[in-house]
């Protein structure tokens, strides 16, 4: 890409719009199926609010449809539920859009205290390193010095459950981080998924309402495995790409630090002589990438809901502090233009092989909170915060969430002086003329408190700095006010199709099986079955593979509004399994001991652990832990009743004879085996747990990643096998499902 950006130009991209009925492909959001199943009773149908209805109390009804019209809560008919209003097709969000206005108010209020989406998260604290200079590029303060440190708090999250609900949804996971830099706080507030489902703000509180709870029943909690979300889903072809990525293992990771972040939305950096630059902006854990698989998350949730919260508690706490590389792609409009899809798009990415992620700083988490509520709880992150130098692009979803977080914050936190909390609170010296208000701290002293005024410099408090000040990116925009969707957003399936290929096999099938569990907790067919029409555009052998999982015919392929590519090339950087740590530091062996066994191989296993950089929790038939050969003692941080082998990256199972056979009469003892084996994970067994493998059924079934642990020297030889973390090969032989992947 060229260093200096090209002149930025208005929309040169085709201005061909699509109609709002055209944005839902064959069927609209809100119109009746073709083939829809019946409704079990007339009571369902038989509803209208009060703002729809006329001064005699009839409910008016569209000229065509039948159906009730959709109007404002002061009963404005609403012409485009789709589109917010812009200055030209590819222009800016324009404030005047009652409507979209209105729709967000409602939305960011519904919830109180909790937040409305991100209600589950867990923050800590640390810094900011810069490591290369973006000084050319942008004249944010942060991107200056190399070497200087800029404290951080970030709060990760899930989006569509309550705050009391578990941590290992199948869900999207928020990554929001506030940097307190010089020249105030940049909240860069994002996903660990770089697009969304939505191209438009507009529609956000459709997605939301239609992942969370029915509203009839309050069911089901932190799950998208019901009717409502594959119904909205399955009308906006748009949301596909994000489909593909929240049914991969990406939707329930192993740990928030082997996760990675992502800005989503293209931004602007803007140098000092007003050249500006496209940039999207990406968080690479230094950990590797990890998930878990389906019916592990599931079990994980029962024997700990807590367990990303505490992973990331003992990991600062053991000072194994979290890292991620921030990176950035940097991109002019001319890439802007030439580009297959519209940048300004949140549901496309840009593959890392078409515009490289350069490395320029890295975040650390070294300190965990004192107060969850005064510090994660209050945390308010605003995607509107940005210092000089990094701007906005004209992206319609980021257009709105810029209009919707700070309503948001003054409705959740009782006012507008949420700053004045001390985690919202600048670091950098801030001074202004706001004052009053609910649960105000500081306000200004002195006589002025407007601007202008002519009491002095002393006196009469801050004044502008042209020079310093924040000051927009200089771009044309032009244009009819007008309600559209251009046709450079209109392919839906291109970038889904391309993350599907990039998955290996076994990534291939687990998103299968994800949407094969999905829909078969939908309950209306014709819902499954237009699911599953929009997934022969994606992959024909996806496509036919759910819906014989659901036992249902291949439905035709749905309508696209632009023909799908299929030329476009695998990314390795969209597979979790190619981006591995390829160590098991940080990972954690949970060792089941007995009485009576070896003290040697345990002292051995103990080291090789250490030595990797990992950790170990012993797991024993009492609390009180076991008694070695040797006679050492050594104390249990799990009964094996609430030690579940899901707790663990890896297992170890080191028993006595005796061990073994007591253990081979207990339930729990024997799911700790079969899960272990079940869930593809690396099991290290001294040679008298061979009769415990017998009566968990697995000792005929044993593979290279069950690896006997005869003499102290094989201790390490296991540490280093654990290094894979899983051993995918087993599930084919594990899962009925699995038969044809590969």
């Amino acid at each position: 890409m060229s260093k200096t950006p090209a002149t930025p130009r208005t929309a040169s991209k085709s201005t061909k719009t699509i109609t709002a009925s055209e944005i839902a492909g064959a069927d609209h959001p809100g119109e009746t199926p073709a083939k829809a199943s019946p409704i079990p009773s007339d009571a369902a149908i038989e509803h209208s609010y009060g703002d729809a209805q006329g001064s005699g109390g009839e409910t008016r009804q569209t000229a065509d449809s039948g159906a009730s019209v959709l109007t404002t809560q002061q009963g404005a008919p609403v012409s485009d539920d789709q589109n917010s209003l812009k200055q030209g097709a590819r222009g800016p969000t324009l404030l005047e859009d009652f409507h979209f206005r209105e729709k967000l108010f409602h939305f960011d209020h519904e919830r109180i205290p909790e937040r409305v989406v991100h209600a589950r998260g867990y923050g800590a604290h640390g810094y900011f390193e810069l490591t290369e200079s973006l000084a050319d590029y942008s004249r944010a303060d942060i991107f200056q010095r190399v070497g200087e440190r800029t404290p951080a708090f970030v709060r990760f999250s899930t989006v569509a459950g309550s705050k009391g609900s578990f941590d290992l949804a199948r869900d999207v996971r928020g990554f929001a981080v506030k940097l307190y830099t010089k020249e105030g706080n940049w909240d860069l507030v994002g996903n660990n998924i770089p697009v969304f489902f939505i191209q438009d703000a507009m529609k956000f509180p459709d997605l939301i309402h239609s992942v969370k709870a029915e509203p009839d029943r309050a069911f089901p909690q932190a799950q998208s495995a019901h009717d409502n979300f594959w119904d909205f889903i399955s009308l906006m072809p748009e949301s596909f790409h994000m489909v593909m990525w929240t049914m991969s293992d990406r939707a329930i990771p192993r740990s928030f630090r082997t996760m990675e972040g992502f800005g989503v939305h293209s931004f602007r950096l803007v140098n000092a002589d007003g050249k500006s630059v496209f940039v999207k902006f990406h968080w690479k854990p230094r950990q590797g990438l990890q998930s878990v698989v389906w019916n592990e998350a599931v079990k994980i949730n029962g024997a700990d809901p807590d367990f990303h919260r505490r992973d990331l508690w003992d990991a600062i706490n053991g000072g194994d502090f979290p890292e991620w590389d921030l990176g950035v792609q940097l991109f002019d409009d001319d890439f802007a233009e030439s580009f297959d899809f519209d940048i300004l798009d949140p549901t496309k990415l840009i593959p890392e092989e078409r515009v490289p992620v350069r490395l320029i700083g890295r975040l650390v988490l070294d300190r965990v909170v004192d107060n969850f509520f005064a510090e994660t709880e209050q945390v308010a992150f605003c995607t509107q915060n940005v210092p000089p130098g990094i701007d906005f692009s004209n992206d319609p979803l980021l257009q709105g969430r810029n209009f919707s977080y700070l309503d948001t914050q003054i409705k959740r936190l009782g006012g507008p002086n949420f700053t004045h909390i001390p985690i919202n609170a600048p670091k950098c010296p801030m001074a202004h003329f706001q004052q009053d208000g609910h649960m105000a701290m500081k306000n200004p002293v002195g006589r002025a408190n407007y601007e202008p005024n002519s009491w002095g410099p002393t006196i009469g408090g801050p004044r502008e700095d042209p020079a310093r000040g924040f000051t927009s990116f200089a771009e044309e925009a032009q244009g009819a006010k007008q309600r559209v969707r251009l046709e450079s957003f209109a392919d839906h399936y291109s970038q889904a199709r391309q993350f599907y290929i990039s998955q290996t096999p076994i990534e291939q099938k687990h998103i299968g099986d994800a949407l094969v569990f999905e829909l078969s907790k939908v309950e209306r067919p014709d819902i499954r079955a237009r699911t599953v029409s929009h997934l022969r555009n994606i992959d024909e052998k996806l496509a036919a593979r759910v819906a014989d999982g659901l036992g249902i015919a291949l439905p035709d392929a749905a309508p696209a509004a632009s023909e799908p590519k299929t030329d476009l090339p695998a990314s390795d950087a969209l597979s979790i399994v190619k981006n591995g740590p390829g160590s098991f530091k940080g990972r954690k062996l949970g060792i089941l001991l007995s009485d009576g066994a070896d003290a040697t191989l345990f002292k051995a296993l103990v080291k090789a652990v250490k030595t990797e950089g990992a950790l170990f929790e012993i797991v024993a038939p009492k609390i009180g832990g076991a008694t070695l050969s040797d006679g050492t003692k050594v104390a249990a941080r799990h009964k094996i009743d609430g030690g579940p082998s899901v707790l663990f990256d890896a297992v170890a199972i080191l028993v006595s004879e005796e061990g073994a056979g007591a253990l081979g009469t207990d339930a729990t003892a024997k799911d700790f085996v079969t899960d272990a084996f079940a869930h593809c994970k690396f099991i290290g067994h001294s040679a008298d747990a061979v009769a415990l493998l017998e009566a968990a059924g697995i000792a005929d079934s044993l593979d290279e990643a069950c690896i006997p642990l005869g003499k102290a020297a094989e201790a390490a030889t296991f540490i280093e096998a654990c290094r894979a973390l899983r051993y995918w090969p087993r599930e084919a032989e594990v899962d009925m499902d699995a038969t044809g992947t590969g």
